[in-house]
């Protein structure tokens, strides 16, 4: 499995330039109208640089208020499309608390004032949790992580232990065939969550409800993971944009996160967008 992943990921990555998308244009090209917009977000890679580890990641001065006024500017129609459970993002940002799509779409908040929405996503079985948690004990850096809904094994500190983390769940999956699971490679993270819900259910379902809805969705991410939202943009009317890698199907790309958040700024300091 580990090898069919592999492939995929560099067919996805390794784009010809005659097809790869150009850098992002200016602002006021890009987005007629900040009122008629919704700007989704991913954070790890996208908004925050990468870390050793989860837990490392911190927003940098200014971000914080770039965000809330861009959500002042969208009446609200900003929200963070990330891995993250609720419970992380609201710690990674806090104070502050923005409407979100976490647990690659296993959890929803369409209101600051909800803790969350139910979107019915069904918990892991115990004893495959229990499984997959043991392969942790391949190497003393691979860093666990229990969502309910999924697990994640870090490897940033581990590198070295990619094929084998990779191997061991081939095993587990072959040993349970029927299971209702699927495996998310990114990067320097092997996540397993049940079947059924990805990024690109949950943001389908965002944009069903105000103050999304009838706005023009811009996302922007960095990992495989995000790449079913790319797909889905379009259905959308809808632009998309990648960071780190310049991935096929987007509008456009960004060299690293603080390109990003400098585009974001510069969103606020375009008056043609009021």
């Amino acid at each position: 499995m580990k090898s069919e992943l592999a492939e995929l990921d560099q067919k996805r990555t390794m784009v010809d330039d005659d097809e790869a998308p150009d850098a992002v244009p200016v602002p006021h090209a890009l987005v007629p109208h900040l009122g008629e917009t919704a700007i989704l977000l991913d954070i790890d890679g996208t908004l925050l640089d990468l870390m050793p580890t989860p837990r490392e990641v911190w927003v940098p001065p200014g971000l914080s208020e770039t965000l809330n006024r861009l959500t002042e500017r969208t009446s609200g129609a900003l929200a963070m499309v990330s891995g993250r459970s609720l419970n992380d993002i609201d710690l990674i940002f806090a104070p502050d608390v923005f409407r979100a799509v976490a647990g690659h779409g296993a959890e929803m908040r369409l209101s600051v004032d909800n803790e969350a929405d139910d979107v019915h996503a069904p918990p892991l079985d115990k004893e495959l949790k229990r499984r997959l948690a043991a392969i942790a004990k391949l190497s003393p850096g691979i860093l666990l992580e229990d969502k309910g809904y999924s697990l994640a094994l870090h490897y940033r500190l581990a590198p070295h232990a990619e094929k084998a983390i990779y191997e061991a769940v081939s095993l587990i999956r072959a040993d349970l065939p029927n299971a209702p699971i699927e495996v998310l490679p990114g990067k320097f993270v092997c996540e397993i969550k049940h079947s059924g819900f990805t990024k690109a259910t949950g943001v389908r379902e965002l944009m069903k409800h105000e103050p999304f809805k009838g706005r023009r969705p811009i996302f922007i991410g960095d990992d495989v993971t995000d790449e079913t939202v790319f797909a889905i943009m379009p259905d959308m009317n809808g632009l998309s944009f990648s960071v780190g890698r310049r991935a096929m199907g987007v509008n456009g790309h960004f060299d690293a996160p603080n390109d990003v958040r400098a585009f974001l700024a510069r969103l606020l300091d375009d008056t043609r967008l009021e």
